[in-house]
């Protein structure tokens, strides 16, 4: 349900940005990213107004909150469990839709994710849900709102288990999937339900295209290497100058080539469109490719806001149509020039995305043939290997997150913590006792009790915030007295026993008290407990977090509350994070 509702959520922001876009083009273009319908002095100004217009954006915002995109996103899944700031959101909503409709070489997939993941976040905020279903929620987004934005529902499932959540866990692909469908029902309801791609004609690769097809792979590969290390390159440098400067020369490069290379202007679009048509001079195909490439290395590079996907759909497409041109050159007879469009587009975005499964899907969905899924799979695999085997080449993202020093990896320990929240695994049966327990009574309790937890709580008449402690038996004493004494019910810990008094006195140390008497233990059975000063924590929060708070001492417990600190819900103790992690099992 929550999966449908976020869903539907992503996908209507999404749908809102794509039909944003329109609207601000129809003012100046006769159709949507016809930018040749311009003349050339129009081409070379519209960079830079939209340019101004996204600095005065982002000034209003204080420059604070221009990181956006899919980078952005999966640091924000890594250090805040996929919750997205308001005025970033608000930044890419509106500086992506200038920076589309004013000609900048990004893609709108970028805006989706990250506006697919806002919403979505946002609705598990409003919710108070664990931060590990926010995570999930968050996925349900991206998924939509990629869905929302391509009409391609199975592409986005696998974009965001390849390239957003990097793993394929059920409980995440079921509602990732269903997120997905809405999204895609969305957007063929109201834009229809053809694909942009669909003019395609039906492929007609023959085995003896495939010695061709394997060299267009090798020269993909090594040409996403170079664009993926000449991108960071870009990001690098910029980042030292501010970002007024930036954009401006960003703008000014786009404008220039846009003058001279109207089609390479805009998303993609424009470059398939003119790389469908036959007989194009060759050098003419190049300097498309060229233009291409530095208008999207320079916006994307220089921080333009947008998607890296749909630019690299493009530079695929005429890097396919050059190898066309060049193989209708050697063999004249030959017709295989949109054939190989679409191994460029399928081959390119692999090697540079470092997503085979999603770049393959993407181009089937897209061109709604199912017949070039062996053709492309021989291009993607070989554009893949030569570019991370030989060409060293990692994901674009991750080098773009390396480039601005975003975390986006954390120890396996934390990473596997993290998909479990406290409240599924929390000890609720609690005795929570009053201060006015004395300690004897405890001891009893103890005894009598068997394996409840005995909590006790201490409040402070200063603040009058409640202080809970996790009582136990010590193991080591307690196996003095009773032989047939059940240590599993006690944690790990090398303390001997504390006294209750001695606790109220210094409560933030447990007193270990020497006792070898075994008489005077069976008397007073308070000699036998141990007390935990337990740390408060969210029930939003995951087993990730209640391990760092614990691991430093190794033994105690976190207590679990619900908006009031005095309001103990129940306890998660480091013992059962380590049966997890030794044994995979939580309960």
């Amino acid at each position: 349900m929550l999966a449908i509702v976020g869903g539907c959520a992503s996908a209507l922001l999404v749908v809102l940005f794509t039909l944003t876009i329109e609207e601000i083009q129809q003012f100046y273009l006769i159709k949507r990213d016809n930018y040749i319908s311009l003349d050339g002095v129009s081409r070379f100004e519209l960079p830079i107004i939209g340019a101004v217009i996204i600095l005065l954006m982002g000034w209003l915002t204080g420059y604070k909150y221009l990181r956006t995109g899919i980078p952005f996103v999966l640091h924000r899944l890594k250090v805040a469990h996929g919750v997205i700031p308001f005025k970033n959101t608000l930044n890419q909503f509106w500086g992506s839709a200038v920076a589309l409709a004013s000609g900048f070489s990004v893609g709108r997939e970028g805006p989706a994710v990250h506006l697919g993941a806002a919403c979505s976040s946002y609705l598990g905020s409003v919710f108070k849900l664990p931060y590990n279903s926010i995570r999930t929620l968050c996925a349900c987004g991206i998924a939509a709102g990629i869905a929302a934005t391509f009409n391609t529902p199975i592409a986005a499932v696998i974009f965001v288990m390849e390239v957003i959540m990097r793993e394929y866990k059920v409980h995440i692909f079921i509602p990732v999937m269903i997120a997905s469908i809405v999204g895609s029902l969305i957007t063929s309801s109201i834009f229809g339900t053809s694909h942009n791609f669909q003019y395609f004609h039906t492929i007609a690769l023959e085995k003896q295209h495939y010695f061709s097809l394997i060299l267009l792979a090798i020269v993909l590969g090594g040409l996403a290497a170079f664009f993926n290390k000449y991108l960071v390159f870009i990001i690098e440098k910029g980042s030292k100058y501010h970002i007024v400067p930036r954009f401006i020369f960003a703008a000014l490069i786009t404008g220039g080539l846009g003058y001279l290379v109207p089609n390479a202007m805009g998303t993609s679009a424009g470059a398939i469109d003119m790389s469908l048509i036959h007989n194009l001079p060759l050098g003419f195909l190049f300097s498309l490719l060229i233009a291409k490439l530095l208008m999207t290395m320079f916006a994307i590079g220089l921080g333009i806001p947008g998607g890296i996907v749909g630019p690299t759909i493009g530079i695929g497409a005429i890097a396919g149509a050059c190898a066309a041109a060049i193989l209708v050159n050697l063999l004249p007879g030959e017709h295989a020039s949109s054939d190989f469009i679409l191994m460029g587009m399928a081959g390119f975005m692999a090697a540079s995305l470092n997503a085979p499964l999603a770049a393959l899907l993407t181009v089937v969905e897209l061109s709604g043939q199912l017949e070039l899924v062996v053709p492309a799979m021989i291009v993607i695999s070989i554009a893949s290997i030569v570019s991370r085997q030989l060409c060293k080449n990692k994901s674009i993202f991750t080098m773009q997150l390396d480039a601005q020093n975003l975390l986006y990896n954390k120890p396996p320990i934390e990473e596997s913590l993290q998909n479990i929240g406290v409240l599924a695994v929390m000890k609720d049966k609690l005795l929570i006792l009053e201060e006015a327990t004395t300690r004897s009574m405890i001891g009893e309790l103890m005894f009598n009790k068997g394996s409840q937890l005995i909590i006790n709580k201490i409040s402070d008449p200063s603040t009058g915030i409640n202080q809970y402690y996790w009582v136990e038996l010590d193991a080591e004493v307690t196996a003095k007295v009773l032989p047939n004494f059940d240590a599993s019910l006690s944690s790990d810990t090398d303390k001997p026993g504390a006294e209750l008094d001695a606790v109220l006195q210094s409560p933030s140390e447990s007193v270990t008290v020497e006792n070898t008497d075994n008489s005077a233990l069976v008397n007073d059975p308070a000699n036998m407990l141990i007390l935990h000063k337990m740390i408060p924590m969210n029930h939003q929060a995951t087993l990730a977090e209640a391990y760092l708070a614990l691991v430093k001492q190794r033994s105690g417990a976190v207590y679990i509350y619900n908006n009031n600190l005095n309001n103990c819900l129940g306890i998660v103790t480091f013992e059962q994070l380590r049966i997890y992690l030794v044994e995979g099992n939580i309960f």
